[in-house]
């Protein structure tokens, strides 16, 4: 059975993370945070209801923000400002939509959808030529098109906000001075609608537009990349391939086998260390195979930057690898499942977490001890001695394990670990070919620069040759 959490309300209030996370979210991504707080019961319900209302003032979902008010103030009237905000809101729809229904008129028929979509991964001008040649359809109603998206996805309607927004990408080029503003909001739509596949497509064609743009200065470049692996966390943490992709795009060529700079994880340590429960998180619940080299580069990732962030789950890394203070890792443990069951993000993997990080602590104990006993390994994992045993019954089962139980004793008796020649032999020489293509390299280059040194030293010895002196 798992032992409970110390952590005390005001604890689990200093762990959590929406104020940290919101300054990079778009403010209707922050919505459904605060919804799961106001479950979570760990802030004051008025403290959420008046940031709901305070969120609210800068959209123009007038019909929620009057909700909001009235269980503030039970016994007030409807402000009269907030009644003129609705008669306006629906003024400008009617006159955004009206801007915007010839060319959705135009864009539905068999001709007009065949070629657009024929047109959508090619040269999208094609498509806008077609539009204005057959149905008189002109560019300044595509950029209608645009602005009456942003303006129902602020009212809310995400799904005819993705729908214009996509439609808007189709038919304008990529370097379009709205694009990125376009893609941003498309993802946004998506992930409101929990529509995870298209929302991982939305993901991938973003980070693409991110890093092809060469224009960019490093600060923004810095900003965009900040705001992305933020926003990336409610695909990441909804898409089955979102894990893995995850734990791919920080530490992904951090431990490939070349040099290249990982600017996703320069990124989490310059401007987001608090990100490092994510990932920490995302390495534990994936399959132990896929992390050995994955696990050393967070360990010291997470040592790094300990003095900028700390909670339960990068402490409880900390503990096993580092101090291999298993008393510690324990009751980090248990202090995960608090920090867990109160994450927006993390909720859904809390028993898969739970089942990794046991194992991971198994697997680290037993290299240390070739015998142990069910009742020391039970108190180790936070199990009872029973349901200690069926788990390494289990584990033995599934050939996660190379070990035997004696019964009558009550221990476990671990197998031997030694690495077979073959795999030593792989292990030794996996990274030789690039150090080797790295030496010529770099052989290449002293060479050129030697050679560029010589040509130059001739040149100059024979422009001094050349001029004589003229003496009378």
């Amino acid at each position: 059975m798992v032992g409970y959490s110390r952590l005390l309300p005001d604890e689990m209030a200093e762990y959590d993370l929406t104020a940290k996370l919101g300054r990079y979210f778009d403010r209707h991504l922050v919505f459904p945070l605060l919804e799961f707080l106001t479950e979570r019961n760990i802030f004051d319900e008025k403290e959420i209801l008046q940031a709901k209302y305070d969120l609210l003032q800068h959209t123009t979902m007038v019909d929620f923000q009057l909700d909001i008010y009235k269980k503030i103030n039970i016994e007030g009237e409807e402000p009269k400002e907030l009644i003129q905000k609705r008669e306006d809101i629906v003024s400008r729809f009617t006159e955004l939509s009206q801007a915007v229904q010839p060319l959705l008129d135009a864009v539905v028929t068999e001709d007009a959808a065949r070629h657009i979509e024929h047109q959508r991964n090619s040269d999208s001008m094609l498509a806008l030529n077609f539009l204005q040649k057959t149905y008189g359809i002109e560019r300044s109603m595509v950029d209608a098109l645009y602005t009456f998206a942003r303006y129902v996805y602020d009212c809310g309607d995400y799904s005819r906000a993705a729908t214009n927004l996509g439609l808007y990408r189709a038919l304008v080029p990529s370097n379009d001075k709205n694009m990125m503003s376009c893609l941003w909001g498309k993802l946004a739509s998506e992930i409101l609608m929990q529509r995870w596949d298209d929302a991982y497509d939305d993901l991938n064609q973003l980070k693409e537009a991110i890093e092809v743009n060469s224009s960019r200065s490093p600060l923004d470049l810095l900003h965009q990349r900040t705001w992305f692996i933020h926003w990336s966390l409610f695909v990441y943490f909804n898409h089955p391939k979102g894990r893995d992709d995850l734990v791919q795009l920080f530490l992904g060529s951090a431990t490939s086998s070349t040099n290249q700079t990982n600017a996703y994880l320069n990124t989490l340590q310059t401007a987001s260390p608090h990100l490092l429960r994510y990932l920490a998180a995302a390495v534990i619940i994936n399959p132990r195979k896929k992390n050995e080299r994955t696990l050393k580069e967070l360990v010291k990732v997470i040592q790094q930057e300990s003095y900028a962030f700390r909670d339960p789950i990068t402490e409880f890394l900390e503990c096993l690898y580092v101090h291999f203070d298993f008393d510690g890792a324990q009751q980090k443990l248990r202090d995960c499942t608090a920090v867990l069951n109160n994450d927006f993000f993390l909720i859904g993997c809390t028993d898969e977490f739970m089942e990794n990080a046991r194992l991971l602590i198994f697997e680290t104990f037993c290299r240390i001890h070739h015998c142990i006993t069910i009742d020391m390994l039970a108190e180790k994992l936070n199990m009872g001695a029973e349901e200690a045993e069926r788990w390494i019954v289990n584990l033995i089962r599934n050939a996660s394990l190379d070990a035997r139980i004696d019964s009558q004793k009550g221990i476990v008796v671990m197998g031997s670990q030694a690495l077979s020649p073959y795999q030593t032999v792989i292990e030794k020489t996996k990274n030789l070919f690039n150090r080797t293509q790295m030496l010529a390299q770099n052989s290449e280059k002293k060479r050129d620069t030697n050679a560029n040194w010589s040509n130059y030293q001739t040149q100059q010895s024979q422009a001094h040759t050349t001029v004589v002196p003229v003496v009378d």
